[in-house]
Order: C-alpha cells, then structure tokens, then sequence
C-alpha cells in the first residue's frame, strides 16, 4: 500500500501553488481522496469529514503535518490534477485493495442491501444497492440490483470483484443460501449469517444442533447484551472447539 501511495509524490513537481503559501502535500490529499472514495464519499465536504474522522488511521499513510485540509483546499488540488491521472492511479489503487495488501483496510467484510431513498420517482423504482462495507466503513465494491429480492443472485457476483481471502462475510436473513455460502468457502473466507424463524427447516435444525447437550459439552459459550440504537440487543455465540 506505502509503496503505491509513494506513486503520488509525482504529483508534487506539478505543484503550481506558491511555496510560502502551502500547508498540505498534494500528493496526500489526492491518497487521502482515495481512501475516503471507498467510504463512499461523494464530494470534498465528505472527504474532509472522512478524513477528520479517520485521521488517526490515515496517519499511518501519510503525514499530515497540519492535519486535514478544508474541502475548499480539496477542491482546489483535485482541479490541479488531470482526469486522466486520477484514473490512471485509481485502477492502481482498486487493484491494490484486491490484493492481499487489501488486509490493512478490511477484515470483517458486511454484505447488505439498501434502497437509495430519494431517488425513486411515479415512473421509475427507486436503486437498490448490494454493497460490502468492511469495519473500517469502507465499501469495497457494489452491485446495482431491481429489488431486494434479487439480492440472492447479486451477492455472489460482487463477492466474485475482489479478494476475500480470511476474511469474514456477514450478510443477513437474504444472504443464507447455500450458493453464497459455497462462493465464500471456495475463496477461502469464513461467514457468519443471519436466519430467521420463516427459514424454517434451517432455523429448526441449527436449534436443534446448538440445543444438543453433546454439542454444548464440546464448545465455548459467549453471551453479550447492550443497549443499540433504540431497543436492547442480546447475542449469544457457540464456539465449537476443534483442537
């Protein structure tokens, strides 16, 4: 990752600003940009509060000698920089974080669908979106679906886009099916999904695994409650013991 981020000091010999006058590299605030376009940000404004709120993360990159700079001070660098640039080294990057370099900005990968609200109008559906947004918040890819009932097939296709390698997947309820389980073994991920009560057969028979006391005796047993959003949320995990 250091070493493709090093790739933007080029930047700096077409630095047309007045020396006495510059309080941020180029060269970081273009990585910077970068790093905030996977988290989705949409524009400068976004890309400062990413980098406000990431700054402690962001330093392991870059320097940042006087912190994050405005969005005006963004606008102004991005102006500076061609197009052609800016897709030379954003292919770069996006293969990067395909790689195993990938590491270092994600390890819980969540799979989830959202309706884009606002965008719908009388004549056409609003977007729904399948994305993989790692802990970090960085979303690491997307699909573009009809409706939510076509995430089943959506999810195996976005998780063919990079590499998921020890990773873990979480989805929810949608997510449980066979065919996306089998695509996250092959690529040597682990999973944890959701199931709900109309799942029925699956629901019933893991009840029943993690009911069986010969389980029980074989395994570790975790239980968590905490206050979430509005409600209480209480999870409790079973961690068969393979040694």
């Amino acid at each position: 990752m250091i070493d493709v981020l090093k790739e933007l000091k080029i930047l700096e010999c077409f630095d047309i600003r007045q020396a006495g006058k510059v309080l941020h590299k180029i060269s970081e605030v273009i990585g910077i940009s970068f790093f905030a376009m996977v988290a989705n940000a949409d524009d400068c404004v976004d890309i400062q509060h990413f980098g406000e709120a990431h700054e402690e993360f962001l330093r392991k990159y870059f320097e940042l000698k006087h912190g994050m700079p405005s969005h005006d001070t963004i606008q102004r660098i991005f102006a500076m920089v061609s197009a052609e640039y800016l897709q030379w080294f954003r292919d770069r990057f996006n293969d990067l974080l395909n790689k195993d370099e990938g590491e270092k900005v994600r390890k819980i990968l969540g799979i989830d669908g959202k309706t884009q609200c606002g965008n719908g109008n009388n004549k056409q559906k609003a977007n729904h979106i399948v994305s993989a947004v790692d802990e970090n918040g960085f979303s690491l890819g997307e699909v573009l679906v009809d409706d939510k009932s076509n995430e089943i097939t959506a999810i195996p296709e976005l998780l063919d886009n990079f590499n998921i390698k020890g990773n873990i997947i979480t989805t929810d309820a949608m997510g449980t099916q066979r065919e996306i389980v089998k695509k996250i073994r092959k690529k040597k991920a682990d999973y944890v999904l959701a199931l709900k009560g109309n799942q029925g057969t699956l629901n019933d028979d893991v009840k029943l695994y993690f009911e069986d006391k010969d389980f029980l005796g074989k395994c570790e047993y975790f239980k968590k409650i905490e206050k979430a959003r509005s409600g209480i949320e209480k999870r409790e995990i079973s961690c068969e013991n393979l040694h």
